[in-house]
C-alpha cells in the first residue's frame, strides 16, 4: 500500500468518516458487551472455593481446590492448543502483529476460544487479568465489524486498533488510558490519520458506556489518597528505581518461562501446566491473596496493609505465580497481576519508609498506588500510559505528581537495565515460531517501542 495513504485521509470525504466513525462505534459497543459479560462470568465462576468449602475441610479441601484448578487449567491449554493457539496468553502481541500486517486475527474461532477457556483459567484461580483477553475479544470484534462491512486495509488496522482500546476500556472502565494505550503502545503499528485516531475515541467511548451500563460505573480500583507533600518526593523516585528493575526482571522470567515451557511441552506435554495448575489450586486455600487476577487483592491489601513481612512475601510469590501462570499457555494478561504485584512492592516500601522515618508522615497506600503506574511503565515501557491507568482506576487524582514521578524515573531505568517492551519481546517470540521475521524500524523513537 502507498504509504501517503498511511497517513492522510481522502480530502473531503466526510461521509467516509461518518460511516468509519459508526463502525468504530459499533466494533466499540459489542467489545464493551461481550467484555463486561466475560467479566461477569468470571466474577460469578470465582466463588468456586466459597461451594467447595461447603463440603470439604482441612487437607481434604486444598486436595479438592488443587484438583479443580487443575482440572481447570489442562481444559483451558488443551482447548487453546487444538482450537486457536493464537488465543493463548494475552493476545496483545497477536493484535499488534496483526495491525502490522504480520498476523490475521481469526475472529471465528479466537473468540468462542477466548471467552471460554479465558472464563476457565482466569476464574480457577490462576494469576492472570482480564484485560488481555477482553483486548484481543474487542480486536476480534472489530476484525469481525471489518469483514462484514468490507473495509479497506487501511480502516481495517485502524478498526483493530479501536477494538483493542474498547477492550481496554471495559477492562478497567479507563477510557483515556484505553486511547493512550493505542497511541504509546503501539505507535509502530497504528496508522495514524484523523478518521483511525477518532475511531479509537468512538470506540474507547462506546465501550465504557455500554461497560458502565452493565457492570456500573466508578473506579474499577477505589483506593482514593490524599496527596503526597514535596518533600516526599525523593522518595518517589527512589520507588521509580527499585520498579524499573523489577519490571525488568518480570519481562526477563516471563520470557524465560515461556521457553520453558515450550519445551517442557515436547518432552512431557500439559506435565507444566498441570504442576501450574496443582500449586495454585492449593494457594487458593492455602494463602488467596497470592494468587487470582489481583482486583480484591489490590483493594484488600489497601485497606488493611498487613505488615513488612508479609507483603515483602507476597511480592516474591506473587512474582512467581504470575510468571508461572502466564507461561501456563491459558488465555490470560499481565495487567492485573502486575497491579496486585506493584501493590505489595508499594506498600512495602511504603511501610519500610515509614518504619525508618517515623515522623516523616510517609502513607504506604500513595506509595502503592504511584508503584501501579510504575511497574506498568517498566514492563510496558508505556509511562503516560501507566499515569492515566492508576489515576482512572483508583480515583487518586491528587497523587498526579508523586505517579509521573514513579512511572518516568521507572521507564528511564528499564530502559537503563536493557528492559524491553513486553509486548514487543512477546510478538518477536511469536514471529519467530511462525517463522516470519519483523521488519526493522530504524527511525523508532527510543523507549517507546
Amino acid at each position: 500500500m502507498d504509504e501517503e495513504l498511511l497517513t492522510q485521509d481522502p480530502p473531503g470525504d466526510s461521509r467516509g468518516e461518518a460511516r468509519y466513525a459508526l463502525l468504530a462505534t459499533l466494533a466499540g459497543a459489542a467489545a464493551g458487551l461481550l467484555g463486561s459479560i466475560f467479566h461477569l462470568f468470571i466474577n460469578r465462576l470465582s466463588d468456586w472455593p466459597r461451594w467447595l468449602e461447603q463440603v470439604a475441610q482441612g487437607w481434604t479441601l486444598v486436595g479438592a481446590a488443587a484438583g479443580v484448578t487443575l482440572v481447570c487449567t489442562l481444559v483451558s491449554v488443551v482447548l487453546v492448543r487444538r482450537c486457536a493457539p493464537e488465543a493463548g496468553g494475552s493476545g496483545v502481541q497477536e493484535i499488534e502483529g496483526a495491525m502490522e500486517g504480520l498476523r490475521v486475527v481469526r475472529w471465528r474461532r479466537v473468540l468462542p476460544v477466548k471467552f471460554f477457556a479465558g472464563v476457565t483459567a482466569i476464574s480457577s484461580g490462576l494469576v492472570l487479568g482480564r484485560e488481555g483477553p477482553t483486548i484481543h475479544i474487542g480486536a476480534s470484534a472489530a476484525a469481525a465489524v471489518a469483514e462484514t462491512f468490507r473495509v479497506d486495509e487501511l480502516e481495517r488496522r485502524g478498526l483493530l486498533a479501536s477494538g483493542a482500546a474498547a477492550g481496554l476500556a471495559c477492562a478497567f472502565n479507563a477510557p483515556l488510558a484505553a486511547v493512550l494505550f493505542i497511541v504509546e503502545e503501539t505507535h509502530r503499528e497504528f496508522p495514524y490519520t484523523f478518521r483511525t485516531y477518532l475511531g479509537v475515541v468512538f470506540a474507547a467511548i462506546a465501550s465504557t458506556i455500554v461497560t458502565q451500563l452493565v457492570v456500573g460505573t466508578g473506579p474499577a480500583l477505589p483506593l482514593p489518597a490524599e496527596s503526597a507533600p514535596l518533600h516526599l518526593l525523593p522518595a518517589f523516585l527512589l520507588l521509580g528505581v527499585v520498579l524499573g528493575v523489577i519490571g525488568t526482571m518480570l519481562n526477563g522470567a516471563i520470557l524465560w518461562a515461556l521457553d520453558f515451557a515450550a519445551r517442557s511441552h515436547k518432552r512431557a506435554p500439559y506435565v507444566y501446566p498441570a504442576v501450574i495448575g496443582l500449586a495454585t489450586g492449593a494457594l487458593v486455600i492455602l494463602l488467596p491473596q497470592a494468587v487470582h487476577g489481583g482486583d480484591g487483592v489490590i483493594l484488600e491489601l489497601g485497606a488493611t496493609n498487613p505488615g513488612l513481612a508479609l507483603l515483602l512475601s507476597l511480592a516474591v510469590i506473587r512474582f512467581l505465580t504470575t510468571v508461572g501462570s502466564y507461561s501456563s499457555g491459558v488465555p490470560g494478561g499481565i495487567f492485573a497481576p502486575m497491579l496486585a504485584l506493584a501493590v505489595c512492592v508499594g506498600l512495602a516500601f511504603g511501610e519500610g519508609a515509614r518504619i525508618l522515618l517515623p515522623d516523616a508522615g510517609f502513607v504506604p497506600l500513595a506509595f502503592a498506588i504511584a508503584a501501579m503506574g510504575g511497574l506498568f511503565a517498566a514492563s510496558v515501557r508505556a509511562p503516560i500510559v501507566g499515569v492515566a491507568l492508576t489515576l482512572e482506576l483508583t480515583g487518586s487524582y491528587a497523587l498526579i505528581l508523586p505517579v509521573l514521578v514513579t512511572c518516568g524515573v521507572a521507564d528511564l531505568v528499564a530502559q537503563w537495565a536493557g528492559g524491553r517492551p513486553i509486548y514487543s519481546q512477546l510478538l518477536e517470540r511469536t514471529l519467530a515460531q511462525a517463522g516470519v521475521r519483523r521488519p526493522a524500524t530504524p527511525s523508532e523513537p527510543v523507549g517507546l517501542a
